[in-house]
């Protein structure tokens, strides 16, 4: 899937891990568009003073800022390249952590008028965090992502496509990654630096810690207001847009991974692999081999021709020298749904051998391969990759449900709770008073001892009776609390 680059805290993305990401980046751009958001491209330096403007901002990625100072090099002692003193910039530039300061000068320039409005943008790029502690797809220094940014006229508009991106995620991950999540409104202090209210989706990985895989942003007209995001209403006034931010990851490879490995690899949902059939030639170095080759392209262009998980199917046939089982299994490393394993006696008897990835080993601890005809195969092969879809969710869902624990009443149940099992036993689901301020603070510090952290308070979270175990007050609503990547 990737590899160390040389760099702290930055990958090199393999063929078969970018793939992923080009699936995934490809079905979400579909439904950005959908729904009338058009993308653009920003710099990748963003000039110190734009983040001078908004201090909350700043303040909250201030310590993750790679900044550029110089723009050109000389030798020095030794020969050794070093900045040269001369080329030192009149204002040092931001290597783009986000691009709320950037696009809001932009947006500041394109909005006049209401008639300008809602402006709907969103840009797919990298971005750099320089991150302290890093983990390949999940907290590295340089990732991929989309960002999208919106302006609107007034606070409801920018709360229906807050919450539309949120959906959009939601459904996504579910959908296209087989992946169950939470979505939800994030406490006062997990807010995105600046914004007025941040929501996520949260997904549970098989050791039971949370992962915010998608996060959508309420920014108010703080930003506007730094920016001079101004629009002329039907009456003449000036007004200050209502703006949002939404942003998902390559983290969601990460994602992928802890939802669906095993011991044996990745088992990658066939909405998002590249290759959702792989054929396999047993290929011997002898004059069968192109008879045996024609058979396998015959496969793969009756099944490129058929449609699954709402598109054609994607078919590689691997024609790579090398012993059959080891080819095996490098394709059940990556996590190919459907493997087929085809030797010149299957050719001559029209049949083919296959391996679901998802159903690796039969009763005996034996790879469970599967014979048939290869027409009855052939006629099988959509439903078969959508029953792999649909068999993962439910695998990662049922796992989910039944690690969401109810019914701890007290700090100290929390305590024992989470003390008794050092794999992490899941989440836990608390009724909460929604503190604020210097008590949410005193609640975060409680957390903080026991490792673990609020994830969100669900959607549709209906008013709940009892006590909020932190505070002593009321509760108001429903709240997930676990340990997190």
């Amino acid at each position: 899937m990737a590899e160390e680059s040389g760099v702290r805290g930055c990958m090199v993305i393999k063929p078969w891990g970018y793939g992923i990401w080009e699936r995934i980046q490809r079905l979400m751009d579909d439904r950005i568009k959908a729904a009338g958001v058009e993308n653009c491209y920003f710099p990748l330096f963003i000039p110190i003073g734009y983040f001078a403007k908004e201090a909350e901002h700043v303040e909250g990625f201030a310590k993750e800022m790679a900044v550029v100072t110089h723009h050109r090099l000389i030798a020095g002692e030794g020969g050794a390249l070093v900045p040269d003193p001369e080329a030192k910039l009149e204002e040092p530039l931001i290597v783009r952590p986000t691009s709320e300061t950037v696009i809001g000068a932009a947006m500041a320039r394109w909005i006049q008028s209401w008639r300008d409005l809602p402006m709907l943008t969103n840009q797919w790029a990298n971005v750099v965090r320089w991150e302290m502690r890093t983990r390949m797809f999940l907290r590295t220094s340089e990732f991929l992502w989309q960002e999208g940014h919106t302006a609107h006229t007034d606070r409801e508009g920018a709360m229906e496509e807050m919450l539309r991106a949120l959906e959009l995620y939601r459904s996504f991950a579910e959908a296209e990654l087989a992946m169950p999540v939470i979505a939800g409104e994030k406490p006062e202090n997990e807010r995105f630096p600046g914004a007025v209210s941040t929501y996520s989706i949260e997904a549970m990985m098989q050791d039971g810690k949370a992962l915010q895989a998608g996060t959508s942003h309420y920014l108010g007209t703080g930003f506007s207001k730094a920016a001079g995001i101004q629009y002329q209403d039907k009456d003449g006034a000036q007004q200050f847009c209502h703006t949002t931010s939404w942003g998902a990851s390559t983290r969601l490879i990460g994602g992928l991974i802890m939802t669906h490995g095993d011991d044996d690899g990745m088992r990658v949902p066939p909405q998002v692999a590249p290759h959702q059939v792989v054929i396999l030639p047993m290929l011997r170095d002898n004059d069968e081999d192109e008879a045996l080759l024609a058979y396998c392209d015959e496969i793969r262009c009756t099944l490129v021709a058929q449609h699954a998980c709402g598109e054609r199917v994607r078919v590689l046939v691997d024609k790579r020298p090398g012993k059959a089982t080891q080819k095996r299994w490098a394709w059940v490393k990556k996590g190919a749904p459907l493997i087929l394993e085809i030797g010149g006696r299957d050719a001559a008897a029209g049949q083919v051998t296959t391996l679901r990835r998802d159903r690796l080993w039969n009763e005996q601890g034996k790879p469970n391969f599967s014979a048939s005809a290869r027409d009855k195969f052939v006629a099988l092969a959509a439903a078969e990759l959508e029953d792999i879809q649909t068999s993962l969710f439910k695998e990662a869902k049922a796992r989910h449900d039944a690690n969401i624990v109810r019914g701890i009443d007290s700090l100290d149940a929390l305590s024992d709770f989470y003390a008794e099992d050092k794999h992490y036993p899941g989440w836990v689901e608390l009724a909460w008073s929604r503190p604020m301020g210097d008590e949410l603070e005193a609640v975060v510090k409680q957390l903080k001892e026991l490792k673990l952290t609020v994830r969100n308070t669900p959607m549709g979270s209906k008013p709940v009776a009892g006590t909020c175990i932190f505070t002593g007050k009321p509760a108001v609503e429903l709240i997930y609390v676990a340990r997190a990547y």
